[in-house]
């Protein structure tokens, strides 16, 4: 749940739907839940996942983002208390503001 309200504290505007066994969230009117998409929260048994469709195009100096898709990253959160909170939400914010028929975050 604590994922979900920073999710929308950091991207108001976001839809969120039920895709792919998870939870996917995109911007409404930007493209599709791929092309518009911001990121998304998948329940595994021993983790939480959040995977940003188009990581592989965001700056990430930490070097939490695992995956070999083409293009998306995800970060697996095991325990609450281990969660970097305001890094996420940087993550999400700059997922948010990305434009992937640019490449680029938008300001």
């Amino acid at each position: 749940m604590e994922l979900r309200n920073v999710i929308v504290s950091v991207a108001p505007d976001a839809v969120e739907v039920i895709r792919w066994g998870g939870l996917s969230y995109f911007h409404e009117g930007g493209g599709g839940i791929v092309s518009a998409g911001i990121c998304q929260i998948g329940i595994h048994e021993d983790h939480v996942r959040l995977a940003f469709i188009h990581g592989a195009f965001l700056p990430e100096p930490r070097g939490l983002f695992e995956g070999r898709q083409k293009v998306k990253r995800y970060i697996k959160l095991k325990s609450y208390n281990d969660v970097p909170w305001d890094y996420l939400k940087q993550l999400i914010g700059e997922s948010s503001r990305f434009d992937p028929r640019s490449l680029q975050i938008k300001n």
